[in-house]
């Protein structure tokens, strides 16, 4: 155990990956891939502390990297996202290249199980989480926050896979009452993201980031599902000289929320110094609202869904693997990830180039 950022944390050292996860709520940051001849930490560290800030939750006091979300958002009997993002998470078992914690969520009452593991020779996070003992309709997700605070604007290239629908949040993500400002429109769907409604009636280019500063947005994006040729959603950020990126079964987490967090929030422990974060987040939610607004199934008209069934007499393991690649210097926006074979996939960007990476890609499935 180390103290990292403030928490006491859970290491994992392994060639490729060097990982921390915080003791309270089970937040993963800093994480280290050791590519060849450099070192890539994409995950966000908050800049501040938890000690100053002992009265919040520690979903925002710990705020890092990734979480896991049991429910996804707030909720009237429990903590924002639930108890997997703020509660004490118990050390199972450790091996040299895996970490195994676990709760008893309060909230839900929901066993929640944590097993993250390196495969050998890859710069990879296979994630499992595990739920039993839970009943009835839920929101959840993964949560991971990139920081790109180091890069010139817009010089980060992010992409998702083929989507079906997709909208700014509708209503007030950033409340000005609060202190908050943000820069999209109110509930305008769009079809690719280099064209996204904003606020003053024109449109920006989500593929660019960090961008539009002073502002914090959000945005969902409901992945097409999966088929044959393409098993698996996937996301991704071209970085300088790497690429980080997330596949999940888009039946699992059916959307994924960009959270464009640039200073938007002024009050603490924002107090604008929050920026140049990108929260990628995977989920079974309706955008970042109430388990109770997940709940109503608001677009079911479109046959997404928003909760999941889940009973006490199943177990439920949710998967996704989250991993950084190796690129030359001019890859650029990401258009696709596909498999080949069983143990690797390769990512092409939008002039063709390819890169070949290692990956156990039928874990998630």
């Amino acid at each position: 155990m180390e103290t990292l950022n403030g928490s006491p944390s859970h290491l994992l050292k392994t060639p490729t990956v060097t990982l921390a996860v915080t003791a309270g709520a089970g937040q993963l940051a800093p994480a280290t891939f050791h590519l060849p001849g450099r070192d890539v930490s994409p995950y966000s560290l908050s800049p501040w502390e938890p000690a100053e800030f002992p009265d919040l939750p520690p979903l925002l006091s710990v705020l890092r990297g990734d979480f896991f979300c049991l429910p996804f958002g707030p909720q009237t009997d429990g903590p924002p996202h639930g108890d997997p993002a703020n509660a004490p998470w118990k050390l199972i078992a450790q091996t040299d290249d895996s970490l195994h914690l676990a709760l008893d969520a309060t909230d839900t009452g929901a066993h929640v199980e944590k097993i993250l593991t390196i495969h050998p020779g890859q710069h990879a996070i296979y994630y499992d989480h595990r739920i039993s003992n839970l009943d009835g309709h839920w929101s959840y997700g993964n949560h991971p926050i990139l920081d790109l605070s180091s890069l010139p604007e817009n010089s980060a290239r992010v992409a998702v896979s083929p989507f079906r629908w997709a909208s700014t949040y509708p209503g007030i993500f950033s409340n000005p009452a609060a202190g908050e400002s943000q820069s999209l429109a109110d509930g305008k769907t769009f079809t690719h993201l280099s064209a996204v409604p904003l606020a003053n009636g024109e449109n920006t280019d989500l593929s660019r980031y960090p961008a539009r500063p002073g502002n914090d947005d959000l945005v969902m994006m409901v992945n097409q599902p999966a088929t044959t040729e393409q098993p698996f959603a996937w996301s991704a950020v071209t970085l300088d000289g790497a690429v980080w990126f997330s596949l999940k079964n888009p039946a699992d987490f059916p959307a994924t929320l960009f959270w464009l967090s640039n200073g938007g929030r002024s009050a603490p422990p924002w107090s604008s110094r929050h920026t140049a974060r990108l929260g990628i987040e995977e989920v079974c939610s309706y955008f970042c609202n109430s388990i109770d607004d997940s709940r109503k199934d608001l677009l079911a008209h479109l046959n997404i869904p928003t909760t999941r069934p889940f009973s006490k007499s199943q177990t439920t393991s949710l998967r996704i693997i989250q991993a950084v690649a190796p690129a030359p210097a001019n890859f650029g926006l990401v258009t696709s990830i596909k498999p080949v074979g069983q143990n690797s996939v390769t990512l092409t960007d939008e002039s063709g180039l390819e890169i070949t990476v290692p990956l156990d890609w039928e874990y998630i499935l």
